[in-house]
């Protein structure tokens, strides 16, 4: 009863930061709206829900690897809902929403825990890898100021390899005093996982170059440079884990990214009318995320038990067979 207290308590605080955060951005936006095509607002809006969908099958792809396979409706719900933490100060809670609602569906504790650093590091690594692909040919004055950011990727890829990832994250549960995990994040696990999350940079990227070439953009070089500075900026503000969502941050590293494209002005209305679409698109996820997992009932402790006994004893058999 009180797990299920919590877990509503964090869903509405998230709910009305995020409904907060929404209102603010709709009243910034709301006079350049009405210069701007709806269909070109509605296809940037589809975009960063598609993009939000990539980030669900790299979570639930990670989640697989390390030996729990949920059913797609489920992974959306638990990892949807989890990303309204987002909205909370500090960048924790996303982590615990996980953590929480994986449970009732019988996935371990230290296991959501680990597939939580392991997407944030996959991802992080695949922003910045999109970043440095694409921004020296589109932004020079961009990549030449964050010229420490782009140099660390080829370093933190090879981080990514298993061979360090895997005792980098049972060193990292030890830590916090949990037990290592029964088998590492395979190659192949890594390598999907990367690729749904690049996936998402680009399509993320897509949603701003709609909305740029509504606020007058053009060229050839327009594309890449959303997708870069879109990818650059998630990276920055998830660094800066003090703003909610990396508000503020993302804002002034995207705005950076597409001024000199844009001029100063349209660039600054252009992301603050991003942030609402994302805003937007983060609630339908969890809405959609909601009522898509509803036909899949959270476990009872019982039935949670007997679920976790069957999963080791089919691992314990897979080892064995192996």
């Amino acid at each position: 009863m009180r797990s299920r207290l919590a877990r509503w308590g964090f869903v509405g605080v998230a709910l009305v930061l995020a409904g907060v955060a929404l209102a603010r951005y709709w009243e910034q936006v709301r006079e350049a709206a009405v210069d701007l095509n709806p269909l070109n607002l509605l296809v940037s809006a589809l975009l960063a829900l598609v993009g939000t969908g990539f980030m669900v099958l790299a979570w639930r792809g990670v989640l697989a690897d390390l030996g729990t396979r949920l059913p797609l409706r489920v992974a959306a719900r638990v990892f949807t809902l989890s990303q309204l933490g987002k909205y909370i100060p500090g960048s924790v809670w996303p982590f615990l929403a996980q953590i929480e609602l994986g449970r009732e569906h019988g996935v371990p504790r230290r296991r959501s825990a680990a597939v939580g650093i392991l997407l944030v590091g996959i991802s992080l690594v695949s922003s910045l890898l999109v970043a440095s692909i694409t921004l020296p040919f589109a932004a020079e004055g961009v990549a030449r100021a964050y010229w420490w950011a782009l140099a660390a990727t080829p370093v933190l890829i090879a981080l990514l390899h298993p061979r360090l990832l895997n005792p980098t994250l049972d060193w990292t549960l030890r830590l916090v005093r949990r037990a290592p995990l029964e088998h590492g994040l395979s190659m192949s696990g890594v390598l999907a996982a990367a690729g749904w999350s690049v996936a998402a940079w680009v399509v993320y990227g897509l949603h701003v170059w709609v909305l740029a070439v509504d606020f007058g953009g053009s060229g050839p070089s327009l594309p890449l440079a959303s997708i870069g500075a879109f990818a650059l900026a998630w990276s920055a503000g998830f660094v800066f884990v003090i703003a909610p969502a990396g508000a503020g941050v993302r804002e002034l590293v995207l705005a950076a990214g597409l001024g000199p494209l844009l001029g100063v002005g349209p660039a600054v209305l252009l992301v603050i009318a991003s942030r609402l679409l994302m805003t937007i698109g983060d609630l339908v996820w969890a809405g959609a995320g909601y009522v898509l997992g509803r036909r899949h009932a959270a476990l009872v402790p019982g039935e949670l038990e007997a679920a976790l006994a069957l999963q080791r004893a089919r691992q314990a058999a897979a080892e064995s067979d192996g």
